[in-house]
């Protein structure tokens, strides 16, 4: 493999779509750096320019201005070693119906030039749980089944890069579960992964890093801890053994009593737990029972858009 940093890395890439001779800029001065060997999001809402960004990776949308690498390798100076350094899973669901998985798995490595003996088709089949339908027609698959054979179609060259466009769309809980973990165990291989998702909590669950895009600009690049910083509002209830008054040291945390149930909220930034429980020590209210709930990815997300907007 090459000496490279970033698997992904774009500068000041601009995209402009003409349409009922209007201007629409789909990506507007945008930067991304995704590490090696890291799980990378894309969030954004639908129009972002999240697709856009894909398609330019992918060779199928020339970007008007920019520069953007892969691998280390730049899209203009060498498309063709570009692209096969890259796997793109698309959100589309464009498969051949009347092929089986096996013969598309099998297809595709022979478009990539890749001998016969040095193909990974039963591996793959096995890892997205497609073995039982290896000889199936395609048409005849689930929606989930179809998705986890556009993950292995982009696995057929081992790209060193994966693409992954909203990879759970449409999947139950229980695939979705198990695509996640293959997408962990091909990451600790040393395969990089940028995905799009709508589920924060895929993103969550998965990610190193994150780019929010909004309007086609970045909002934020920043780790995953980093991010849910920004908000650092956590909520804490307690379970009070007797009838209480709420006191007046409490009032600031937005108070909320509900029978025997205290909430309140509180910055972790600016105030520690143990705070709140001296107050309530100090006022001689005794609690069977504590939870505490941070902020997730999608405060983080709705905050983000919003100071955008």
């Amino acid at each position: 493999m090459s000496d490279y940093k970033y698997s992904i890395e774009a500068k000041n890439v601009n995209k402009i779509y003409i349409k009922n001779s209007k201007k629409i800029n789909a990506l507007i001065e945008f930067d991304i750096q995704i590490k090696r060997g890291s799980i990378h999001g894309l969030l954004g809402p639908n129009g972002a320019g999240k697709s856009t960004f894909i398609n330019i990776l992918g060779g199928l949308v020339k970007k008007n201005t920019g520069k953007v690498s892969i691998c280390g390798i730049d899209i203009d100076k060498n498309s063709k070693q570009s692209k096969f350094k890259i796997g793109i899973v698309p959100q589309e669901l464009n498969i051949d119906p009347f092929f089986s998985p096996v013969e598309l798995l099998e297809l595709q490595a022979g478009l990539y030039g890749i001998p016969k003996n040095k193909r990974k088709t039963e591996e793959i089949l096995e890892n997205l749980k497609l073995t039982e339908q290896r000889n199936a027609y395609a048409r005849t698959l689930s929606g989930g089944m179809r998705r986890r054979l556009l993950i292995a179609k982009a696995l057929v060259h081992s790209p060193e890069m994966l693409i992954l466009d909203e990879p759970t769309a449409g999947v139950d809980i229980d695939i979705r579960a198990s695509v996640w973990n293959y997408i962990r165990k091909i990451n600790k291989l040393g395969t990089t992964i940028c995905l799009t998702t709508h589920y924060l909590e895929e993103a969550e669950n998965l990610c190193d890093s994150i780019t929010i895009i909004n309007f086609g600009k970045k909002i934020k690049e920043d780790t995953k801890e980093n991010l849910l910083n920004i908000i650092s509002n956590k909520t804490v209830s307690f379970t009070i053994n007797n009838d209480f008054i709420i006191p007046n040291d409490l009032q600031k945390f937005d108070p909320i009593k509900e029978n025997l149930k205290l909430t309140l909220k509180y910055d972790k930034n600016r105030t520690n737990l143990r705070e709140i429980i001296d107050i309530l020590n100090k006022s001689k209210i005794n609690f069977k029972e504590i939870n505490t709930f941070e902020s997730d990815l999608e405060d983080v997300f709705l905050k983000l858009v919003k100071i955008d907007d």
